[in-house]
């Protein structure tokens, strides 16, 4: 099996799987936030891995330079009359109630949106020529502005690219280093807003996403990169510096890959139901997976429309990073903001005096201060005195004050839950919960019991599961295109929707090598409807699969909205195409089958940790190496590993199973099993 890397770049760590045939390396090491690729190149030192290895990356550089608002100085040109569309938007109020409100700037201002004169009719035909003079003198303008990077969006172009390619080859013979994001390479689909934000995004982190990923090329010593996308599949580096918008949700996407997976073989069942936790040190991303990876064609980044194809994931400020205070009414708050890598929580001392999660877990017993995944130990006195100090603020003992920490945290996660299950129609007592991330297993008892949810599924290597889902994810490549088209005239004449595909299987053919495996969605709407739902499409193209695909439209419909209306026509108004190639299966665990019951393991002590108000108690302390398959714990007790810490809470058992997992499972009795 050849040599691969899987590494993820968190806002605390950055997290290494190193896989060298049956052997599995984890290694976190603290990220570097002035240069991602500084702490990557660091940890590759430290694995002393071979000069071959692959490596796939997931980055947040694109997610940040979004977030921050510090992309390039970017230029729009489209069509005369329409460079006020990226600040007209959709006129959403995000505050239903609030008199006064406020838009964020769009990336682009006004004296960086461009026009020409050039038409396009609504079936793709030329009403105006493109007129080449004003394309050359916009180029002078683009080129007096600054500008670093631009984004070409002409009207109804997803019908007809020709005016898009002429302007950019235009724009290329005179300014040959400014950067082009095209709107029929990034999303040829109608909606002019959505795609007007979502080639600006392209644009606006093009140059940042390029610059980072050279530097990157160099930290990993010219070893062959392949970079996660939002979508959950992987892609090669030359195309995510071409469209870098496709990295987005990049790092979030690979955890949900690996909890998907590490589920089925727990689970026993391809199509596992869980519900992802993965809680890291800036944030907590959280994913309802009914049977399938969840995916959605468009997403909001900062207020910011994305509509690419991307894992359905909900983001919340509460990680193990996550800075607690109390408001001007007194009332105790932790995060969105976070304490970070630098300089991090009070525990690690390396300056931070803010209290964070971590610090309030540190003083409750639930950490050990000398086992710190990021190497050294933790400052356990100056984070009780940090709690000390809040506490005061609240008047509270610092224990108080940290579990009044914790619960806080909880109660966003919590919210966070419900809002992909219970908000969506899903019902979270029937899924089980997944918690990784370096913080995840420390609250994952509790959040399942507040949900309902009786199941666990705690992975081998949960502090580092998101770099080890990069390696278990396919290579995929997507593509999509503009129909409009009633459903019922595709179904007597379906040549258009397979001269669709098959161009479409061209496009996804040539980004990916080999034969990759080819699926197809259409989405459909009622004719009138302003928004779509996706359905899958089996292939070939036959009349009786379009058929299939629409009755299965008024059943989503209904789920979705809570009816449907089958005597009303259908839409297709979008025709999509995802190619794959299957992703490696690095080994978890490389140990035989167990007996059915290998029994308790003997603690290899006991600590003091405070789980109510009413003090401490003494529960007992496991090894994670020393678990094997068939060992059975009962809560309350801690579970000790390099990467993560576990809590398990009263009333929960756990038995390891062959991958070396731990399963959970609520015991249905009303007193529970209580350690001593």
């Amino acid at each position: 099996m050849p040599e691969l890397i899987g590494i993820d770049v968190g806002g605390t760590f950055t997290d290494f799987v190193y896989v060298d045939g049956s052997r599995l390396v984890v290694h976190k090491h603290p990220t570097s936030p002035e240069d991602q690729s500084l702490a990557i190149g660091r940890g590759l030192r430290t694995l002393n891995a071979g000069p071959s290895a692959t490596i796939v990356h997931g980055t947040t550089t694109a997610t940040n330079a979004l977030l921050e608002r510090r992309g390039a100085r970017t230029a729009l040109l489209t069509t005369e009359g329409f460079a006020d569309v990226l600040a007209i938007g959709r006129q959403n109020r995000p505050y239903l109630y609030r008199l006064a409100q406020t838009r964020p700037p769009a990336l682009v201002p006004r004296s960086r949106r461009f026009t020409v004169r050039e038409r396009l009719s609504a079936d793709g035909s030329v009403l105006i020529p493109l007129d080449d003079a004003q394309v050359r003198k916009a180029a002078c303008a683009i080129r007096d502005s600054g500008a670093e990077s631009i984004a070409i969006v002409f009207l109804y172009s997803f019908l007809n690219e020709t005016h898009e390619r002429a302007a950019a080859q235009v724009l290329q013979d005179l300014l040959p280093s400014l950067r082009m994001s095209l709107s029929v390479d990034v999303l040829p689909e109608y909606r002019e807003y959505e795609r007007t934000a979502t080639t600006v995004i392209n644009a606006y982190v093009q140059p940042l996403a390029g610059r980072y990923l050279e530097r990157l090329s160099t930290a990993v010593g010219g070893r062959p990169v392949w970079v996660m996308q939002s979508n959950g599949g992987t892609i090669d580096v030359p195309r995510a510096a071409s469209q870098p918008a496709r990295l987005v949700l990049s790092g979030p996407a690979g955890g949900v890959v690996g909890a998907f997976k590490v589920a089925q073989a727990a689970l026993g069942t391809d199509a596992p139901h869980i519900i992802t936790l993965d809680m890291g040190g800036t944030s907590t991303d959280v994913a309802l997976c009914p049977g399938a990876i969840p995916r959605t064609a468009e997403s909001v980044i900062g207020d910011l429309p994305l509509r690419l194809p991307s894992t359905r994931i909900h983001t919340v400020g509460a990680g193990g990073g996550s800075i607690a205070r109390v408001d001007p009414g007194g009332a105790l708050r932790v995060g969105p903001h976070s304490a970070g890598a630098v300089p991090g929580p009070v525990c690690y001392g390396r300056g931070g005096t803010e209290v964070t999660v971590t610090d309030a877990n540190l003083v409750l017993g639930r950490l050990d201060a000398g086992r710190f995944s990021g190497g050294g130990a933790l400052a356990a006195e100056k984070a009780r005195n940090a709690l000390i100090r809040l506490g005061a603020l609240v008047n509270r003992g610092p224990e108080a004050a940290a579990l009044g920490v914790v619960r806080v945290a909880n109660a966003t996660m919590e919210r966070a839950l419900r809002r992909v299950s219970v908000e969506q129609g899903y019902d979270p007592r029937n899924y089980a919960l997944v918690p990784f991330g370096g913080a995840g297993p420390l609250h994952a008892c509790e959040l399942a019991e507040a949900l309902g949810v009786r199941s666990i599924v705690l992975p081998r290597y949960p502090g580092v599961l998101s770099a080890l889902g990069l390696l278990m994810a396919d290579i995929t490549y997507d593509g999509s295109r503009a129909l409009l088209r009633p459903i019922a005239a595709l179904a007597r004449d379906p040549s258009p929707l397979a001269q669709c595909i098959d161009s479409l299987k061209v496009q996804v053919r040539g980004a990916l090598s080999g034969a990759p495996h080819i699926a197809a969605t259409l989405d459909l709407r009622y004719r009138g409807q302003s928004y779509e739902l996706e359905l899958p499409l089996k292939l070939p193209v036959r009349v009786t699969h379009i058929n299939a695909c629409a009755a299965a439209f008024h059943d989503a419909h209904r789920r979705r909205y809570g009816y449907s209306s089958p005597e009303r026509g259908v839409e297709c108004v979008t025709v999509r195409i995802q190619g794959s190639v299957p992703g490696g299966e690095p080994p978890i665990a490389n140990v035989p089958d167990a007996s059915a019951d290998a029994g308790m393991p003997p603690p290899t002590g006991k600590r003091r940790v405070w789980l109510r108000d009413d003090g401490p108690a003494r529960i007992p302390c496991y090894e994670r190496h020393h678990l094997r398959p068939g060992h059975r714990l009962v809560g309350p007790a801690l579970i000790f590993q390099q990467d993560s810490t576990v809590l398990i809470t009263a009333g929960w058992q756990a038995r390891i199973d062959r991958n070396l997992n731990a399963v959970l499972h609520l015991d249905p009795r009303p007193d529970g099993l209580h350690g001593t």
